[in-house]
């Protein structure tokens, strides 16, 4: 038995039994993928797919174990794998960050230049999605960090750290109804305007929802988009009134007025989720620590190593964190 031929048995379960797709994933040819999985079963004396034909239909009973069991054998060679290249200092290699628009846009670049800056012979490469998606990407195995933000508690998958506290703002057009110097819009001013916000807030369950839920008042949700800068376009058209992440707002949107959303909106906080039971290169724990300069890297390493509780300090403002990743 090899590491080769368990590696071809997930690729043939994750591509639904397509014999053909999991020798393209895999880089190898049909009939030497074909070969390498008789002769496992020859070794292990059963037979891990029924068969119709030439195609595979379906996964056996024992099939199933010995696929898990694969899948945890390969995780535990990969991590022999990461912990020999961090021992060796190697400093290439690659970092997935799976990460909504938001993050990926106006939070992520100068922290990755950093990154790039000192290791230029590692690839970063960037899946956007929403938060749900994105730690279905982490959990799957095609991600090393998801960084996402609640207004609630912390992720419950895999190892959260929390980066920073944000806040939420209202945008309107310059010359908008609700464009009165020195004064905010309330929830109330809020409940009577259409609003443009995140996908997320569609949900029963968004904390925007429940924060004008508590007040007995009805968001009129006109427009809700993944990306932060359609929502701005959007604003602009007079659509509707924004509520977007306070770093989407720069110095260059002149065109715009904005005020903190009412204390009945809770701040949030943006999540570092990284896997359980995964090594994780020095460069990617190195990128954790630019984003939340607050925390020991040496306490991050115990923490996902298990020799530690986390016990993580209290998160900066967005505002305070900026002036850090910046420099």
């Amino acid at each position: 038995m090899t590491l080769t031929q368990l590696r071809y048995l997930v690729a043939i379960a994750d591509a639904e039994l397509n014999i053909t797709l999991a020798a393209t994933r895999v880089h190898a040819t049909q009939p030497g993928l074909s070969k390498q999985l008789k002769q496992l079963e020859d070794e292990l004396g059963f037979l891990l797919f029924v068969r119709k034909g030439r195609s595979l239909e379906s996964v056996t009973p024992a099939g199933e174990e010995v696929i898990n069991r694969a899948r945890s054998v390969l995780a535990e060679a990969n991590n022999i794998r990461t912990y020999a290249a961090n021992q060796r200092r190697e400093s290439h290699g690659q970092l997935i960050l799976t990460t909504t628009h938001t993050q990926a846009r106006f939070v992520l670049p100068p922290a990755v230049a950093r990154i790039k800056l000192a290791y230029p012979q590692v690839s970063v490469h960037l899946q956007q999605a929403a938060e749900s998606d994105a730690l279905d990407l982490l959990s799957q195995g095609d991600a090393d960090i998801a960084i996402i933000s609640t207004a609630g508690g912390e992720p419950s998958t895999g190892i959260a750290v929390p980066l920073y506290r944000w806040r939420r703002l209202v945008l309107v057009p310059k010359g908008h109804p609700l464009d009165r110097a020195g004064a905010a819009p309330d929830m109330t001013a809020l409940a009577s305007h259409p609003l443009i916000s995140y996908e997320s807030s569609t949900r029963t369950s968004s904390s925007l929802r429940r924060a004008f839920a508590a007040l007995d008042l009805e968001p009129d949700l006109t427009l809700t988009a993944l990306d932060a800068d359609l929502i701005k376009t959007y604003v602009r058209t007079g659509l509707g009134v924004g509520l977007l992440a306070e770093m989407a707002v720069s110095a260059n949107d002149t065109d715009l007025r904005a005020w903190p959303a009412p204390a009945s909106i809770p701040e949030c906080i943006a999540w570092a989720v990284l896997p359980r039971d995964r090594v994780l290169r020095d460069y990617a724990l190195e990128l954790v620590h630019v984003l939340a300069p607050q925390i020991d890297k040496r306490d991050l390493r115990r923490v996902l190593d298990g020799n530690q509780q986390a016990d993580w300090p209290v998160p900066p403002t967005w505002e305070s964190l900026t002036q850090t990743i910046t420099v």
